[in-house]
């Protein structure tokens, strides 16, 4: 597994390089350019129009117009992540600094005003149903980073790590809106500015929930965590997928966040001890691993469709195979997929590719989407290769 271990040194050093300061794939509104003309900034179909222009280009105009590297805080939590792998399997003074470090650049990015702790994206985003401002926090954002700081608590024991992320249970709790069902469940909503009922972003507040509830006892965040499991499972479709939200343009099915889904389902059982949903894990799972990967190792962005080949979807993949303790029963798979990423996605210098598609590719080095996704998933696996 030489070739895999090699890709993976090329790629940590690559980002360490870049000190993991970057691009994102949705930052176009950070153009010091675009931000002059208050007609762009101001219009709604402008602000959407300048952000896919900027994610759909095969060439990356950032530099250009004036759209700078910074820290993302997802990104920083998937990196601080994969070093917290790296140190179990090899517990070195160097991965133990470089925990340290993430950890301290994670508790600076928080973003402040709210119930707990929370982080949120380094660029204004418009969305179709809503418009989030820079910092604005979002559920996704801030379990990742609160997971990140609980997994680096355990092997730092630093207080401030493990307060800080215990305490965006209250964030989730009190400051997301929800959306209840006729049985009392209900979806977390992905921000506090917003009402939508998207799957996977109400499951990652699941999985933080009930890690909390693992360190705190905390009674209130269990029952949360399973009526928000509960509404998500009931919008599983027979065959095993999921859609992506509730919201009529959110009808698509797609490979990393059904990975999500059942990652967060794995870990919502693991620690809340209540497997009730065991049966909707093992048929999203199935429909899953038969679903989304070629018999090339090619991983299909949607259901319906291998383009645009992203490696968020191979990443994901170990992740989920990893969470699902399902490695060793797929091993040909996950490495026939890794290889196939690595030998069409990786670049000489160590970074991979965002999307490949049917006639070209974009390869513009985007430190969260692409980057701290690989680095997160092959760290989860390495010691399996």
């Amino acid at each position: 597994m030489a070739d895999i271990h090699e890709s993976f040194l090329k790629l940590k050093n690559y980002c360490e390089r870049k000190g993991y300061l970057g691009w994102d794939p949705y930052d176009g509104l950070n153009s010091r350019l675009f931000r002059t003309v208050p007609g762009l900034k101001n219009s709604r179909i402008a602000r959407l129009a300048w952000i896919q222009f900027f994610k759909r280009s095969p060439v990356n105009l950032r530099r250009l117009l004036l759209v700078p590297q910074e820290y993302n805080p997802k990104g920083i939590a998937l990196f601080l992540n994969g070093y917290c792998h790296l140190y179990h399997i090899n517990p070195s003074e160097e991965y133990l600094e470089n925990i340290n470090q993430l950890g301290h650049i994670l508790l600076s990015l928080k973003s402040d005003g709210y119930s707990g702790a929370c982080w949120g994206y380094n660029f204004d985003w418009q969305a179709r149903a809503f418009f989030q401002p820079k910092y604005t926090p979002t559920v996704v954002a801030s379990t990742f980073a609160a997971y990140a700081l609980l997994d680096a608590w355990e092997i730092t024991c630093n207080r401030a790590f493990r307060d800080t992320a215990l305490s965006t249970a209250d964030f989730i709790l009190q400051d997301l809106n929800r959306t209840v069902d006729q049985d009392g469940d209900f979806a977390f909503s992905y921000s506090p500015e917003d009402q939508t009922q998207v799957f996977n972003a109400s499951l990652l507040g699941s999985r933080m929930l009930a890690r909390a509830y693992s360190v705190t006892g905390r009674d209130e965040n269990l029952q949360a965590a399973r009526k928000s499991v509960a509404y998500c499972c009931k919008h599983q479709k027979e065959d095993g997928s999921w859609p992506y939200g509730t919201l009529p343009w959110h009808q698509w099915i797609d490979n990393f966040h059904t990975g999500y889904n059942l990652e967060c389902i794995a870990v919502y059982q693991k620690y809340s001890g209540d497997d009730s949903f065991s049966e909707n894990l093992e048929k999203g799972f199935d429909y899953y691993i038969n679903t989304f990967f070629t018999d090339k190792g090619i991983p299909k962005y949607y259901n319906d469709s291998i383009y645009p080949v992203d490696v968020h979807t191979t990443a994901q993949l170990l992740i989920t195979l990893h969470r699902l303790g399902k490695y060793a029963e797929h091993r040909d798979l996950a490495q026939r997929v890794l290889r196939w990423t690595i030998d069409h996605m990786q670049g000489s210098d160590g970074h991979f590719f965002y999307q490949k598609h049917k006639n070209y590719v974009i390869r513009t080095p985007y430190m969260r989407w692409t980057q701290a996704w690989m680095f997160y998933g092959m760290s989860s696996s390495l010691s399996n290769f």
